[in-house]
């Protein structure tokens, strides 16, 4: 991924989409906000204790580094399982438009946003159809498919061939910090057939889950060939990325944006 500084929002926007004028995408660190401690600075998270209208400015602020309407921005109640919501405009009524974990869409210049600190950002386009998805893929949803029912929602409402999605998957927390029980062990040997190059055990026999490697996975069995893995982990680069984890909770939450562009 390529690291960009606004003078404000500091972001980072994935190699195979940079030179891409039909896309707009960009995975935020938590640096250029207005937060206060713990959540400093650029917290979009609005359920986790932070001043509201800093959060609304964090978002403001996020949208205008990449020249997006943020009165436009689609985005969801993030539940950790894998429905997928099909976005054509924001709701009059309220700021989320379902619990989901997963955006598509196919509308110019409507921005898709979710929320992470941990979690992997799952960053999925079309460019032979024009539509996008956005996935949130905690373990939960990693194990129970999003990255497939996204795909699969993109197929149904728009045609795509995952054999033509180009896929980025976003910061999160590493394989090297991600220790897991052995329920979530149980339940990636359920998902996948087995845990080969999936995790990996320490010395004294403790898990540790490679999330990376899992939607990786995931994206290939389901015909997707190109994938880029930021390989940024949150937890070793706390000081750019919210981590629930390495912050025992008391943090903020960083965004992912994606908008289509007309075609050129």
């Amino acid at each position: 991924m390529r690291r960009v500084e606004t003078g404000g929002p500091v972001y980072y926007e994935f190699e195979q989409w940079v030179n891409q004028p039909a896309l707009t995408q960009g995975v935020f660190t938590r640096l250029g906000g207005v937060s206060e401690a713990p959540w400093s600075s650029l917290n979009v998270g609005a359920l986790v204790g932070d001043d509201p209208a800093a959060v609304e400015r964090n978002a403001a602020l996020m949208f205008d580094a990449l020249s997006l309407d943020a009165e436009r921005a689609c985005t969801v109640w993030q539940v950790h399982g894998t429905q997928v919501v099909l976005a054509r405009e924001r709701p009059i009524d309220r700021k989320w438009l379902a619990q989901a974990d997963a955006i598509i869409t196919d509308i110019i210049d409507l921005p898709l946003n979710l929320r992470f600190a941990d979690c992997v950002p799952v960053l999925l386009y079309d460019p032979a159809h024009h539509v996008l998805g956005l996935a949130h893929a905690g373990w939960r949803g990693t194990v129970g498919g999003v990255v497939a029912a996204t795909l699969d929602a993109l197929r149904e409402a728009f045609g795509t061939d995952p054999q033509d999605v180009q896929a980025g998957i976003g910061p999160s927390i590493g394989p090297a910090h991600y220790q897991v029980g052995e329920e979530v062990v149980e339940a990636v040997r359920g998902a996948f057939g087995n845990t080969d190059r999936l995790l990996h055990r320490a010395e004294d026999g403790s898990a540790y889950l490679d999330l990376w490697a899992c939607n990786r996975l995931a994206l290939e069995r389901a015909g997707v060939r190109q994938i880029e893995v930021s390989g940024l982990c949150t937890v070793e680069h706390v000081a750019e990325f919210y981590s629930h984890r390495a912050e025992h909770g008391q943090t903020g939450r960083f965004g992912a944006v994606m908008a289509l562009r007309g075609h050129v």
